[in-house]
């Protein structure tokens, strides 16, 4: 072998190496480039597609079979208004107003105002241990009221009171 023969031998190894076709056509970098920018930008435009269908179903979708119905002003229960003396830390009189309406679940508007001296039996005891802090802001409503639930549930049955609506909580 001649030092020709070597050189042409590493030149074929080196361009089977390189994925170039052995029968002299050349692939240019710029093909491969542009065929890595069209994959690109259909594998973005795919996506992008698929973003917007997820987003369109998402805000369009139908509501859920057991969502629950909005309660009518006749479905309600009106709880009469309780005034309560509130806990103090230093002893001053603070007094809580509180005004709540019940939105019956499973139970009937009849057997939720038949249970209502049960309901307010069980609330009052708790009503009682709060104090001037425990009402102060939006969180602590909303907790007071999550509670309110709880018990109101607990006093006549699971899921027979759907919600707890307060129609005035005053603090004085």
């Amino acid at each position: 072998m001649t030092t020709a023969t070597l050189s042409s031998d590493a030149e074929d190894d080196a361009s089977a190496e390189d994925g170039a076709p052995e029968d002299g056509a050349t692939s240019t970098p710029a093909k491969s480039k542009r065929k890595r920018l069209l994959l690109i930008c259909a594998a973005a435009t795919l996506l992008l597609l698929g973003g917007g269908a997820a987003a369109w179903w998402w805000f369009h979708r139908a509501p859920a079979i057991g969502a629950p119905e909005p309660a009518t002003a006749e479905e309600l229960v009106d709880v009469p208004p309780l005034t309560i003396n509130l806990r103090s830390a230093d002893g001053s009189a603070h007094m809580l107003r509180v005004h709540v309406m019940l939105v019956p679940g499973t139970a009937t508007k009849e057997a939720v105002t038949a249970s209502l001296p049960i309901i307010l039996d069980g609330l009052q005891p708790f009503l009682r241990e709060l104090r001037p802090e425990d009402v102060a802001g939006a969180a602590a409503t909303f907790r007071v009221k999550e509670e309110m639930l709880v018990r109101a549930n607990a006093a006549i049955g699971p899921g027979a009171v759907r919600d707890v609506l307060i129609q005035d909580l005053v603090q004085q």
